[in-house]
């Protein structure tokens, strides 16, 4: 690989160090309610920290918009707000699978979906050539080491309950949607050619793309907060004392931030392939970093034998996965 290459690899490592530990603080919450926690941390990772890190990136902000019809910012917004309503159903996964199952089953196909599409959308042509086959032969192995990681879940949850059909059911959903933020990215293409053109690297082009996409986002996320704060009359947990609380959503919010702006750095880095190839290597790194994270917080204690080889067993596919995947040139 080049130096480019590596630098794409390893920066989309860090991505996914990040991501897999972002809703990890949640669990350190000791007197607010999950919704209180997801409105701060929406409102950090959605709206104050997108629009920071893009004022501060990228020259010229204000031109590039300004500059650019309607029509390019409806795609980023839809696809924006699909992931939105995937980011609630994600939350409510981890609280109810924990984060070794609920991150298997949601990114595993949000991995298999967010890789494929953009490829076959706008490189059809890589698919059909050497290296589509290895790209391929890597999400297979990817959404086997999924599934077994995912199997190896089940095993530690025990018997089957309606409960447990449930959250299932919500994490497949949330599957379906949450890679609707790769498409944003990938598809909100013409914001950072904009931004390109008003002097910046295409490095620093991507961050104008996020605050368009996490605005629509934003809506549903915080509406769905905002719906259970009135419900569950658990507005007044704001009345009280904030910390240490209010720290868990903020670090939530700078971790998962943080991973999806290196993330679209690193996808530049990686060429052509960088929202496909880049984005299952990300997906990787995450459920990887996320079972160790269940690993550490005891999500596996007293888990049966079989269990815990199957998570290795499902550790080591992933890993030979990113083998395949990485792009060589």
């Amino acid at each position: 690989m080049t130096a480019s290459l590596w630098t794409g690899f390893a920066l989309t490592l860090a991505a996914g160090l990040l991501a897999g530990n972002c809703m990890l603080p949640v669990k350190f919450a000791r007197r607010w309610p999950w919704e209180s926690t997801w409105l701060i941390f929406s409102i950090v990772s959605l709206i104050i920290l997108p629009w920071g890190l893009a004022l501060t990136m990228v020259a010229n902000l204000p031109a590039v918009y300004a500059t650019l019809p309607i029509s390019a910012f409806i795609g980023p917004v839809l696809f924006g707000a699909g992931w939105g309503v995937a980011q609630v159903l994600f939350g409510l996964s981890i609280a109810r699978l924990g984060l070794s199952l609920g991150y298997a089953i949601v990114v595993g196909l949000g991995a298999l979906l967010g890789t494929l599409i953009p490829l076959f959308v706008k490189h059809s042509e890589i698919a059909v050539s050497s290296k589509g086959v290895l790209l391929f032969a890597g999400v297979g192995l990817m959404v086997l080491g999924i599934a077994i990681a995912a199997w190896a879940g089940r095993k530690r949850e025990g018997t089957i309950n309606n409960r447990y059909g449930a959250a299932v059911g919500i994490a497949v959903l949330c599957g379906f949607l949450a890679p609707m933020l790769n498409y944003a990215f990938a598809f909100g293409e013409s914001i950072g050619h904009q931004a390109v053109l008003l002097g910046n690297s295409s490095e620093a082009a991507g961050y104008a793309i996020w605050p368009v996409a996490l605005l629509g986002g934003f809506v549903p996320n915080a509406a769905y907060a905002a719906f259970l704060l009135s419900r569950n009359g658990t507005w007044k947990s704001f009345r009280g004392t904030w910390f240490p609380d209010v720290w868990c959503g903020v670090a939530m919010g700078i971790l998962w931030m943080g991973a999806f702006a290196i993330y679209g750095v690193s996808s530049v880095l990686l060429g052509v392939l960088g929202t496909s190839a880049g984005w299952a290597l990300f997906q990787i790194f995450m459920i990887m970093t996320a079972n160790c994270s269940g690993l550490l917080t005891a999500e596996w204690r007293g888990a049966p034998r079989s269990a815990k080889w199957g998570l290795a067993a499902g550790l080591v596919l992933l890993a030979s996965a990113t083998i395949l995947i990485a792009p060589r040139s």
